[in-house]
């Protein structure tokens, strides 16, 4: 045996030593691996992310894939969908932007940033519509890009641009303001449920037409000098404005008395009547302002008010939505309408807004062709007085009405009134004498937009896991179920037009919750599953 010396026994305590260490490094390599290769939360935390800090919606569809095969759960996306992206310092002040829409059309646009802007804080966000577009010939931004007077509470004002070729009133431009918001919520943190279009005279007009069109993003529409009847005009009215989807969002307008292009003499009836129609509107008119917002300092702390306490419903339990496209415009939240078409059972009526009571008018009983009478309806107070057809109506009360209609002459002439009318009948005058006593009829009502081509329409509400649908014109249609809507546990039953269509347990799926999540970019606006309504089965 070899002695052991103290320089050996030293070299072998060494080499013990090593040996030790490097069975304890491979121990603890191999005990991390086996952590690793049982949590790869790591890997899902990654795809996520990146699916969050997505740049696009198309960027964020095209990641959905890389989420789903990593094995993780539904409940595990949807609390992280839920609490969203993490925000960090961003520019503030005026921020000059553009964004190029899916139809190629290049948009300009600003955004004022709060200069405190906070990124751990939700932000209010209003859309402000500029007027004049029919003067504007190109895309250019206009301005300095400020909110300027029309500044309220603290919030991220956002200026886009229209022009003559791109107006308010195109779906250009509602394809332009959704991909502004979402490039705006993938930069800042936003109050989905606080987003609010408003505009001036023709951007208040196309508040309207936003609102008719792309409602789902928005919590409520602020037309200012604005006219909902401008969007009937033979260039506009495309046969698909539908006045009823103005009633799924609370509406704020302003009209001034004494305005040269709309004043509240026109506005008010139209006002009435979507209000009578079940439209959430709070209408402030000023009787002595013009074509100008030379009011708001009154009204601001009015307006900003409105805006804070509508707050969006992201899932409202009542909708209705009409549309005459299945390619664009056909969703409110979680209703898409997927085919038009009209069914045996279709709902007979609804209420429509498109329909305008006309006011009671008197009916004297004669129908004229100017002067000459060509009708005198039995039992009129015309046929009383002694009018025949065949007359010509010379004089009324003595005056001559130059042959006008004798409808537009009785105009002036107040029910109860004597009257005496000078005819010529058969060439020679005849006087007939009475009392105006005309009956006060009610016409039909009148279109306030024209109609062309197939349209449809569904109605919903909601009560617990039961929906209710009355259709008109659709044949198939879509309901997006949310977790927090929809207990998943339960049966989910449809009934449309009195007939059960769908009565069943629907599962969460992973895709449908991705897939709209893209698309919506909405932390409080979820969907797990995608019910199709065939009602043609």
């Amino acid at each position: 045996m070899r002695p052991t010396t103290a320089a050996g026994a030293a070299s072998d305590e060494v080499k013990i030593r090593r040996r030790a260490t490097a069975g304890a490094v491979g121990a603890l390599v191999c005990s991390l691996a086996g952590v690793i290769a049982a949590r790869p939360a790591a890997p899902r935390a990654d795809a996520l992310d990146a699916f969050l800090a997505a740049e696009s919606r198309g960027a964020a569809a095209r990641l959905a894939d890389a989420v789903i095969t990593r094995g993780v759960s539904f409940d595990d996306v949807y609390r992280r969908l839920q609490r969203g992206r993490t925000y960090g310092p961003a520019r503030t002040g005026v921020v000059a932007l553009s964004n190029r829409t899916s139809d190629g059309v290049l948009h300009h646009y600003v955004l004022n940033v709060p200069d405190t802007y906070d990124p751990a804080r939700r932000y209010q966000v209003r859309f402000q519509l500029h007027g004049g577009t029919g003067g504007r010939a190109t895309n250019a931004p206009v301005g300095t890009g400020t909110i300027g007077a029309l500044a309220g509470a603290e919030q991220i004002y956002v200026i886009p641009y229209a022009w003559n070729a791109a107006p308010w009133w195109s779906d250009d431009q509602v394809l332009n303001l959704v991909d502004i918001l979402d490039a705006t919520k993938r930069r800042y943190n936003v109050d989905e449920n606080h987003v609010v279009v408003s505009g001036v005279s023709d951007g208040g007009t196309g508040a309207y037409w936003v609102a008719m069109r792309e409602t789902t993003p928005f919590a409520s529409f602020l037309p200012l000098n604005g006219y909902l009847m401008v969007l009937a005009s033979g260039d506009i009215d495309d046969g698909r404005v539908f006045g009823n989807n103005l009633r799924n969002k609370p509406i704020f307008a302003v009209n001034g008395g004494r305005d040269r292009l709309y004043p509240t003499s026109i506005v008010d009836p139209y006002i009435a009547h979507l209000k009578r129609g079940g439209v959430t509107l709070d209408y402030h008119p000023q009787p002595e302002a013009g074509h100008n917002t030379a009011w708001w300092p009154e009204m601001k702390d009015t307006f900003e008010t409105f805006a804070r306490e509508h707050p969006r419903n992201p899932l409202p339990d009542v909708l209705t939505w009409e549309t005459g496209r299945t390619d664009a415009g056909n969703r409110a939240h979680w209703l898409i309408i997927d085919k038009l078409g009209t069914r045996p059972g279709d709902a007979a009526a609804l209420p429509d807004l498109n329909d305008m009571a006309v006011p009671a008018a008197a009916d004297f009983g004669a129908r004229t062709g100017g002067a000459r009478v060509i009708q005198v309806v039995a039992g009129s107070n015309a046929q009383r007085l002694g009018l025949e057809v065949g007359d010509a109506v010379v004089r009324l009360n003595d005056k001559p009405i130059g042959g006008r209609d004798l409808a537009d002459a009785l105009e002036d002439v107040t029910p109860g009134s004597p009257i005496t009318l000078m005819v010529a009948r058969k060439n020679l005058p005849v006087e007939l004498s009475g009392t105006y006593e005309p009956q006060m009829k009610v016409g039909p009502p009148r279109a306030l937009f024209a109609r062309m081509g197939p349209a449809g329409r569904v109605d919903l509400t909601r009560s617990g896991n039961t929906v209710t649908a009355t259709t008109r014109g659709v044949s198939a249609f879509t309901l997006l179920l949310s977790p927090d809507q929809f207990d998943f546990a339960k049966p989910v039953k449809v009934v449309a037009n009195g007939r059960t269509v769908f009565d069943g347990k629907v599962q969460k799926e992973l895709r449908t919750l991705l897939k709209f999540a893209a698309v919506d970019n909405d932390r409080t606006m979820l969907f797990g599953a995608e019910l199709h309504i065939d009602l043609a089965r």
